[in-house]
């Protein structure tokens, strides 16, 4: 026999045992067919860990296509009888690759675009200009032949049609007069081939006019980006955070001053493209001036004189000369050469408007009728 206190002690013990196997019981550990087995991770934890990058490039990035180019260009031709041309120490002596047939060459060039419609891609103008050939590449392997609709130089905005049937993937489109400076932005495209290449930075202005980057045959304010930009990257999207396109990437600052890219806002780039989808092509009112934008530290302020009047121009017909200081333009103060270009844009062609100009200590006012930039060209 065990003394008193020992029996007492495995008594306890058994009693212990008995109560946690008829808890274990309770619960299903011992008869696990009654067991809910559940993950010891929630599935949507992974969601919930991917950064808004992933989540913005899933969105998007499907629609993002690779746009190559060929273009067929004629050699020139000699004539076959002259032996001087055919003379080695005379090609290397003049640094020329003279050809030994007339067959044309072929130049190729890539770069981005994304579909933003039914089998509707947009891209820049420069990466389709002046080619024989498009085939457009998606995500998904396949490429096919592309159909240039429309494009326009002055916006460097550009239209393809795919060949072939849907569904397509799209875009969604965002709205760029809503960014802020500081906000993420991401590039996506196909820089030197590399497909689905992302890129990460920010808004660093909403408003950088072309003008001021040396360009002076566009019409374009652009988003400035300091997410990295490269060759092939042209047409590609500029996506905010929430995955929506709010800008085309259009070019790159080489030199001094590398590392800043620049987009054209997609609201404009929606503007062109609808009226390259419904017309063919795009209407820019001008009246057939140049500016500069003139500091006037005397009073503290920004000039806009005229630098340049296109003969026989609405501009030149109405009496405006060189030198003259644009006041105002219809009912808007102007401060700066794109306060003008804009106005002119809204009011449109083949109607009056308002021009207050100073000239020496006159203030002199015009009505000036836009017309079409093409007009301009055919004088």
């Amino acid at each position: 026999m065990y003394p008193k206190n020992i029996r007492l002690s495995k008594l306890k013990s058994w009693n212990q045992k008995q109560f946690l196997l008829s808890t274990a019981i309770t619960i299903g550990i011992v008869n696990p067919a009654n067991v809910i087995s559940k993950p010891l991770i929630n599935p949507k934890l992974n969601e919930i860990n991917k950064s808004f990058i992933t989540r913005a490039v899933e969105k998007t990035g499907s629609s993002v296509v690779t746009i190559e180019t060929q273009k067929y260009v004629k050699k020139r031709q000699f004539p076959s009888d002259s032996q001087i041309f055919l003379d080695p120490y005379f090609e290397r002596f003049f640094g020329l690759d003279l050809p030994r047939d007339n067959r044309p060459s072929i130049e190729q060039s890539q770069g981005s675009g994304f579909i933003f419609a039914d089998g509707l891609v947009m891209t820049n103008a420069h990466v389709v200009s002046g080619s024989d050939m498009v085939i457009v590449g998606l995500t998904n392997g396949k490429k096919l032949k592309g159909k240039v609709i429309g494009q326009d130089f002055f916006t460097d905005i550009a239209l393809i049609k795919i060949e072939g049937k849907g569904p397509w993937p799209k875009a969604n489109l965002g709205d760029s007069t809503k960014i802020k400076v500081g906000d993420w932005a991401i590039a996506v495209g196909n820089p030197f081939g590399l497909e689905n290449t992302v890129t990460l930075g920010i808004i660093s202005n909403l408003k950088r006019n072309v003008t001021q980057l040396g360009i002076y045959d566009k019409k374009l304010d652009l988003i400035q980006t300091d997410a990295a930009i490269n060759p092939g990257n042209s047409g590609g999207p500029l996506l905010n955070s929430n995955g929506e396109v709010i800008g085309i990437n259009t070019l790159i600052r080489s030199g001094p001053g590398a590392g800043l890219s620049f987009a054209i806002p997609i609201n404009k780039a929606k503007e062109v493209a609808y009226q390259l989808l419904d017309n063919g092509k795009v209407i820019h009112p001008m009246i057939g001036i140049s500016l500069i934008d003139e500091s006037n530290f005397e009073k503290n302020k920004n000039d806009v004189k005229v630098g340049y009047v296109v003969p026989n121009s609405p501009a030149k017909k109405s009496g405006i000369l060189i030198n003259d200081i644009i006041i105002k333009v219809g009912n808007k103060d102007i401060k700066k050469a794109s306060d003008v270009i804009s106005q002119i844009s809204k009011n449109g062609i083949n109607k009056p408007i308002k021009i207050l100009l100073k000239r020496g200590s006159k203030f002199i006012n015009l009505n000036v009728i836009p017309t079409d930039i093409t007009n301009l060209q055919n004088k």
